[in-house]
């Protein structure tokens, strides 16, 4: 079956705490309120850009257990292609443990389990749908030597890659020569350049030391700010609207998903990227990861 966007990543369950501010090393919050939602970098862009309304397919690897099992039933609820999706026997589905603070602020930490084995041969598997897509969504909750095959194959296939370098870590010249649109925040922008983006022009910086990587699109997220776009040697700005965040969990997985769709569908960039901004700052209102993804309708 085709699809016009293939996202290749995790699959998790988030376990969910909100308390009044983060703990500190070695200290115990009590008074949290509990939330279980599904979640994982690859599978909230998938849910995204279907609930945008793009035809997509989900690439990615989940346990022999409950939560992979309920996971499944949800996708295809979001009528997303699972048929790439495979099954570990030995390992267990990615767990994500996720506290949020009272302003929307969030640290996680993830169990990647069954997500670390999805492998350049189960890429394999799935290389008519990479190869018959308009665009491939990638992160790095995967190992990299997987994001790596499936991006050459998609890239010499003439296949737009979008990479979201998150959770970040170094990229090598094969894959940065594979990748079209490169999605990262301000923290992986500074991991990426060493430049710490405070302002638009900081951002401009950055942006233009990412696109001598040979980087056609560059996307800086930059959360309240909005995002930067680079396409070769042109800038846009994208202003943020202004909302009362509650949870930033999934915002950038929003982005990311909602962007391919607006691509998708013929927008221009600075287009797309106003479309993906609104997307991400309705996600922010509300709490969870895939709980808080809107639908088109929405936006």
């Amino acid at each position: 079956m085709h699809s016009d966007i293939v996202v290749i990543g995790s699959s998790n369950t988030d376990m969910v705490i909100k308390s009044e501010r983060l703990p500190a090393p070695g200290e115990t919050i009590i008074g949290g309120v509990f939330m279980m939602n599904p979640g994982g970098k690859g599978a909230n862009q998938a849910v995204a850009a279907a609930r945008m309304g793009g035809t997509v397919a989900f690439i990615s690897k989940i346990g022999n257990d409950l939560f992979g099992k309920e996971s499944i039933d949800l996708y295809k609820k979001e009528k997303i292609n699972t048929d790439y999706i495979f099954s570990d026997p030995t390992h267990p589905s990615g767990i994500a443990l996720i506290n949020v603070d009272a302003k929307g602020e969030n640290c996680i930490t993830v169990a990647s389990g069954a997500n670390a084995t999805l492998s350049p041969d189960d890429i394999d598997k799935a290389k008519y749908v990479i190869e018959s897509a308009r665009m491939v969504l990638i992160q790095l909750e995967i190992p990299i030597q997987t994001v790596e095959h499936a991006a050459k194959i998609a890239h010499k296939k003439g296949i737009p890659v979008v990479l979201n370098p998150a959770p970040m870590q170094p990229l090598s010249d094969d894959l940065l020569e594979c990748i079209h649109t490169i999605i990262p925040n301000k923290t992986e922008t500074e991991m990426l350049t060493g430049i710490k983006v405070t302002d638009w022009e900081s951002a401009q910086i950055a942006a233009n030391a990412i696109g001598k990587k040979g980087i056609p699109v560059v996307i800086l997220t930059l959360g309240s700010l909005g995002a930067l776009v680079k396409e070769g040697d042109q800038f846009y700005i994208i202003e943020a609207i202004p909302v009362q965040a509650i949870d930033a969990t999934a915002a950038g997985d929003t982005f990311c998903g909602a962007l391919c769709v607006g691509l998708s569908e013929g927008m221009a960039i600075d287009q797309a990227v106003s479309f993906a901004c609104r997307a991400s700052a309705v996600t922010v209102t509300k709490m969870g990861a895939q709980a808080s993804i809107p639908y088109r309708h929405e936006i």
